[in-house]
């Protein structure tokens, strides 16, 4: 059993943001704030942000307690049955403190406004061959998964197939509120480590995908110039029904100033497809503007996190030590399987407090 049911810090954090929380409470009961829209307005907008968070910390509280309670029993009750229930009660409820854990820090690091937005998700193999196709395979199924856990929706844009099962590369457009300030530390270069099926002498092969995760950008965002572009249309090649091969609807879209290349091919119609393809080509060009923003605002610091860099190593996956290792803030679990079935919630929640630990350092 763990000695320490919560993390230190982040009870710290609870604890600061529960006092918060109070001390709106009694500025918003205030004869004067009431009078003032725009200060109302941005109390009244923190207090809807921490408002979860209180209930958070006091559910976290009561179940630290049961579980205090429960580790007493089934270290002094009655009975072997009394000590047998109690122990499997502690355990339940250290699963429970585990998952409000993870919810509380994502609910503690706040999103920018492009945090809220849709997320365009690009998964392409890497080195190590069909291996490689079959991870990126597994990696896609992971961010579905994780996508149907937060009730958020994925909309296939584009898929190159490799052997029967894997994937060379993919987009997808995950849709709901704050699906990108949720998948975007996924950026960079996820590395697995197993026995591939066809190793007759069970030796561990190494392969790499490279994940891009960008927020979906609006005409507002970015103003393309018809004449940079070069739109070639080809017979589609992949899922499409009685129109593959059979009409020229696939599109494919040059940005001449970047060299920037988006294909899509998902729809029958050809204008369907340009219009997907001119959404994707804003986002990455939206994401290359605030790539440059943080390198510019990283040049001097060590951290990878948030700065986008998809060259580095972010993620190990360990196949035959049940091991997910993310080296940009040293943390491994030991259940594989439940992250790659969508279990993306404890690590996403480290990397957004760490970042915000670091934003808190930086300003400090």
């Amino acid at each position: 059993m763990k000695l320490s049911p919560v993390d230190a810090r982040l009870a710290k954090r609870l604890e600061d943001a529960v006092a918060r929380l109070c001390a709106l409470n009694v500025r918003l009961a205030e004869p004067g704030v009431a009078s003032d829209p725009s200060v109302l307005r941005a109390l009244g907008q923190e207090h809807s942000h921490l408002e979860p968070i209180a209930g958070l910390a006091t559910e976290l509280n009561e179940t630290v307690l049961q579980l205090e309670g429960a580790r007493e029993l089934a270290l002094g009750g009655e009975g072997d049955e009394m000590r047998a229930l109690a122990k499997e009660e502690a355990e339940v409820l250290e699963r429970r403190i585990e998952e409000l854990s993870d919810r509380a820090r994502g609910l503690l690091v706040p999103d920018g406004p492009l945090g809220l937005r849709d997320a365009v998700v690009e998964v392409r193999a890497g080195t190590g061959g069909d291996e490689a196709g079959l991870f990126a395979a597994m990696l896609i199924r992971m961010y579905q998964r994780f996508a149907e856990r937060r009730g958020l929706t994925v909309q296939l844009l584009d898929l190159s197939e490799g052997i029967p099962g894997s994937v060379k590369e993919a987009i997808m457009v995950v849709r709901g509120r704050g699906a990108y300030g949720m998948l975007r530390f996924e950026s960079g270069v996820h590395r697995v480590q197993r026995v591939p099926e066809t190793e007759s002498q069970g030796r561990i092969h190494t392969s790499a995908a490279t994940v891009a995760v960008l927020p979906e950008a609006e005409e507002v965002d970015v103003e393309i110039d018809s004449a940079d572009l070069r739109i070639d249309v080809f017979r589609s090649s992949g899922p499409g029904g009685q129109s593959v091969n059979t009409t020229d609807s696939a599109v494919r879209i040059t940005h001449l100033p970047t060299g920037l290349v988006v294909t899509c091919q998902d729809e029958k119609s050809q204008h369907k497809n340009k219009a997907k393809a001119l959404k994707v080509l804003r986002s990455r060009l939206l994401d290359r503007r605030i790539a440059e923003s943080e390198a510019e605002r990283a040049h001097d610091r060590k951290s990878q996190i948030g700065t986008g860099d998809r060259s580095a190593k972010i993620r190990t996956y360990n196949f035959p030590q049940d091991r997910v290792t993310d080296h940009r803030i040293s943390l491994t679990l030991h259940r594989l399987d439940s992250v790659l079935d969508g279990g993306l919630e404890e690590l996403i929640g480290a990397l957004r407090l760490a970042e915000e630990e670091e934003r808190l350092g930086e300003d400090g």
